[in-house]
């Protein structure tokens, strides 16, 4: 499996021989990047709003997945769960997140998540290898709220999403805001991230990984 951030909430995920997912496209005049020119065969949305359902980004006809419910393209399983959030939306906008079994390895993206989900939800989620979290506040998860879903999803691996960076035009907190809740110090970061299956993980504990995003010539 390989893992490719483009920035915000916008992966690829592809598998050898099963179908690749692309998660929350953007529009780069809102959000900032260059604009994306992907393909896949299926594309999540978490919520109606241009930094993450800009589906005409992603070439390929997929099949574009944006609300709850179950889901299986190219061999990969897909459960989208809605979210309910604690803050104040005065644009109605609604989150779901979405669970990619790809066999050997589940991936979660938590997409706009504002809130720690239900004991219920931790359940119905079942075990996350791969957890990609926001963690820069915005309308989304701030920085001790995300260490907190964490520490309810004890994956194996965290990827960070939707904080600022250079080329973001949205008002996030930075990645060290993140990491200073957490507790790191060092951190490893890697152009895309790249892992075979689930037997690759030998320990309990969970490691957090950064990528750094892929800007599109």
């Amino acid at each position: 499996m390989e893992i490719v951030w483009y920035g915000h909430s916008c992966f690829r995920i592809s598998e050898r021989g099963m179908g690749s997912v692309v998660t929350d496209p953007f529009d780069a005049s809102v959000a900032g990047y260059n604009p994306l020119k992907l393909k896949s065969e299926i594309v999540t949305i978490s919520c109606d709003d241009p930094v993450h359902n800009y589906s005409k980004a992603v070439k390929g006809d997929p099949l574009v997945i944006a609300g709850p419910g179950e889901y299986e393209v190219g061999g990969v399983f897909i459960t989208g769960m809605r979210t309910v959030s604690e803050k104040k939306e005065s644009d109605g906008l609604r989150n779901t997140l979405y669970i990619m079994d790809f066999g050997t390895l589940t991936v979660a993206h938590l997409g706009r998540v504002s809130h720690s989900p239900t004991q219920s939800d931790i359940e119905s989620m079942g075990s996350v290898n791969i957890a990609l979290v926001p963690v820069g506040d915005g309308a989304s998860l701030n920085a001790s709220k995300a260490a907190e879903v964490i520490s309810m999803l004890e994956p194996n691996i965290v990827i960070p999403m939707y904080y600022e960076t250079p080329q973001s035009k949205l008002n996030l907190d930075p990645l060290s805001k993140f990491l200073k809740e957490m507790g790191i110090t060092q951190l490893e970061t890697l152009e895309s991230y790249k892992i075979n299956n689930a037997n690759a993980f030998t320990e309990e504990e969970t490691h957090v990984i950064a990528l750094d995003p892929k800007i599109m010539a």
